[in-house]
């Protein structure tokens, strides 16, 4: 067979290493719309260009919500009022925009990532459904080893989901993947958490804990072997990334329950490095998000997502109260800074869990939302029929706009739905 060949199987070797263990194996095949990975990739994307051509005027908002519903662990779509990043539509009707077909047939934890060309977009997903089951220990011990992969040139059209196998036999979960284009690799570092067991425990009943994952890829098709890129001793999860000048800043949950010595478990840690990989992380601040006496905050929080303002010098942290509002947003006015301020006048589309915000250009934004008609909001609290329609009244919270008490919502606004960006394939 030729190197082209899609059913080509190779065998690739880890460079993880589990508690002085032998180093690991796992295989890797074709990577299609049901696949799993490649070894490392031998193709760079375009060069990068400046985003500069046409500026940012807006944002889109990739997200699930929540496994309390049949359709919410799926992927939803907003779209920012014009530039203003505290007020949102929901698109397409409010209904989900990608749906999974493959793996467990749930995704969660979506995240937007833009080609450095500028032409391309990636949507990363976990493989993931809880509704139904509510098998939480099923899914952290022989859980999925995929992510979940959707491209588009436009945000609307998007290509068939790929399934693709990224972590080793003996990894538990594969979760909240997330990328960040490398431009000293020339590639797009993908990232994930995983528990890690010993070769031999197919039992998966030594205790263990969830670490961050890496690999590389080109073209999210194929992928180089898993390396770990995260591990204090003790659980994290669901990291993500952005550069502010010549610094990465890495915001994780600590994921340590209530027990352990820190009094930060549960809570968001924030690092910074001069290197996306192969380079110490050095602490910024821990318990970021945390409430206390002076401010108000998060009971306990994952899943963050930070993106920065395009008409100010700010920039915005929303943190997932997993167990309680879904999420909250926080400012900063300087990243590099300890101290993230609860931002007021948010109000976030119904129900919003763990996801992404993507800056786009008007002429983008406009493209998901302009030939659609506006259509009236859910009420405030109306849960859902078992299609995911709403009907009807109820008093759950998470059904409800994510807001903080103290935030000033300007009069008269309420989140609005618009169809739009529906997916092709």
């Amino acid at each position: 067979m030729s190197s082209r060949d899609p059913n080509r199987r190779t065998v690739v070797t880890e460079a993880l290493a589990l508690g002085g263990t032998a180093a690991l194996t796992t295989h890797a095949g074709a990577a299609s719309a049901a696949g799993t990975a490649h070894a490392s990739p031998c193709q760079s994307p375009p060069a990068p260009k400046s985003a500069g051509a046409e500026p940012f005027e807006g944002y889109l908002f990739a997200y699930f919500t929540g496994e309390d519903k049949p359709r919410g662990e799926q992927i939803y779509f907003a779209a920012s009022r014009g530039n203003d990043p505290r007020l949102w539509d929901e698109l397409n009707g409010g209904q989900p925009v990608l749906t999974s077909t493959h793996g467990g047939k749930g995704v969660r934890d979506p995240f937007l990532v833009r080609s450095p060309a500028g032409d391309r977009f990636f949507l990363l997903a976990t493989d993931l459904r809880i509704f139904g089951s509510g098998d939480w220990y099923a899914a952290k011990r022989v859980g999925s080893l995929y992510i979940e992969v959707w491209e588009s040139a436009d945000l609307v059209h998007w290509s068939p989901q790929r399934h693709i196998r990224v972590s080793p036999d003996t990894a538990g979960c594969t979760w909240a993947p997330e990328a960040h284009y490398d431009p000293e690799r020339g590639a797009y570092v993908v990232y994930w958490a995983s528990r890690l067991y010993a070769e031999g425990d197919t039992d998966r009943s030594t205790e263990t804990h969830e670490r961050m994952l890496y690999a590389t890829t080109r073209d999210f098709r194929t992928f180089s072997a898993p390396q770990i890129w995260r591990d204090p001793g003790h659980p994290v999860l669901d990291a993500t990334v952005f550069r502010h000048g010549e610094t990465y800043y890495r915001f994780t949950k600590d994921a340590r329950a209530p027990g352990w010595s820190d009094p930060c478990g549960r809570f968001i840690t924030q690092e910074k490095s001069a290197r996306l990989i192969g380079a110490e992380w050095e602490l910024v601040a821990k318990c970021v998000g945390r409430g206390d006496t002076k401010r108000p905050g998060v009971t306990e929080g994952e899943g963050p997502t930070i993106f920065r303002s395009t008409t100010e010098q700010k920039w915005y942290l929303l943190i997932d109260e997993y167990r309680g509002r879904g999420y909250v947003p926080f400012e900063n006015s300087d990243p590099t800074g300890r101290v993230w301020r609860p931002a007021e006048g948010f109000v976030l589309p119904q129900g919003t869990r763990h996801g992404s915000v993507l800056p786009v250009t008007r002429a983008e934004r406009s493209e998901c939302v302009h030939t659609t008609a506006q259509v009236a909001p859910r009420r405030h609290g109306e849960p859902e029929r078992a299609d995911g329609t709403s009907s009807g009244t109820s008093t759950d919270s998470r059904n409800r706009p994510a807001r903080l008490p103290q935030h000033a919502i300007p009069s008269g606004v309420r989140p609005g739905r618009t169809r739009g960006c529906a997916a092709t394939g």
